[in-house]
């Protein structure tokens, strides 16, 4: 009755997502064939993290796996240290759930012009690697030395963070010559203190010279130096610094739902805004609402939960 349950729910659904181990949702009767036959329509989304196929498919794994076996992870972290995985950022949510949700959409516009779904293979590793695409192109052209020794990920002295004399830090991405050209007006350097700006060789002495500079003041006075000018620069905030500084309230960047900060929903839609309609909730706690939107009685709805079909 459960499996009968979730088909009914098919037959009206354009997207269905599930993110079991491959052959998980074939088992219970739920698979792409299954589902697909009550719903011509239907895009059938599937997260993993290795793939529906290949040697790794059937072992367990999370983010930090995924982005190591994609050659993500590889490539972040300063010279001479070892990679930093960068939070769960990259598989879970940049190279897993954006790109699942991207697929989904193409899939469905796809749906609605031919009236034929398909199935959405998302895996971590397959998304993480296709971030990775610049950098492969990088590679094959020469361009990319060791971790932490190239122009973004903190080998050149014009991109990176720094500490300041309080203890806090400050970014700077001053890439553009023009950029970079400010950045010496601002922080007092002259191009007799610094080597050319593209002098790979000379990243690192350059690099001394910046992070003693900027150690002469703290963050807020830096940001009075700097902020508003196109030096490419912002304060390194922390998550609460975040949610009041001055260009995110104007933005109403973050909020506090139900006593709970959070970021709003982004993009941004002119004609659709989204919005935040419900605190956090348990699994479940919608079933009712959903089967009696589906057209099930109260009386149906208790004996599916009565038998266990349903939670």
């Amino acid at each position: 009755d459960g499996v009968e349950t979730v088909l009914k729910l098919v037959e009206s659904a354009d997207a269905f997502i599930e993110g079991f181990r491959p052959g998980v949702t074939e088992r219970m009767g739920l698979g792409p064939e299954q589902c697909l036959a009550r719903n011509r329509a239907l895009v059938y989304g599937r997260m993993t993290g290795w793939g529906q196929e290949g040697p790794y498919a059937a072992a367990a794994g999370h983010d930090i796996n995924y982005i190591a076996l994609s050659g993500v992870l590889s490539r972040i972290g300063r010279a001479g240290e070892g990679p930093m995985p960068p939070l769960n950022l990259v598989g879970d949510f940049g190279g897993g759930g954006m790109l699942l949700a991207y697929g989904l959409v193409c899939g469905i516009l796809n749906a609605k012009q031919t009236g034929v779904g398909q199935v959405v293979d998302a895996a971590m590793v397959d998304g993480a690697a296709t971030l990775m695409a610049m950098f492969f192109s990088f590679d094959a052209m020469g361009m990319l030395g060791d971790r932490g020794t190239n122009l973004l990920d903190t080998g050149a002295h014009f991109y990176d963070v720094y500490e300041c004399s309080d203890g806090e830090y400050v970014s700077i991405g001053s890439i553009e010559p023009q950029f970079y050209e400010l950045l010496l007006e601002k922080t007092g350097l002259t191009t007799d203190d610094l080597p050319p700006q593209m002098s790979r060789d000379d990243w690192p002495a350059a690099k001394v010279k910046i992070a003693k500079v900027l150690k002469s003041k703290t963050r807020d006075q830096w940001c009075e130096i700097m902020e508003h000018t196109d030096v490419c620069f912002a304060p390194v905030l922390s998550m609460a610094e975040a949610a009041v500084h001055p260009h995110n309230v104007a933005r109403g960047t973050f909020t506090e739902f139900d006593g709970v900060l959070q970021p709003n929903p982004a993009p941004r839609f002119s004609a659709t805004p989204a919005e935040l309609t419900t605190s956090q909730v348990g699994a479940g706690s919608d079933t009712d609402s959903v089967l009696s939107e589906l057209g099930l009685t109260p009386a149906e709805i208790d004996k599916l939960k009565s038998d266990g079909a349903v939670a």
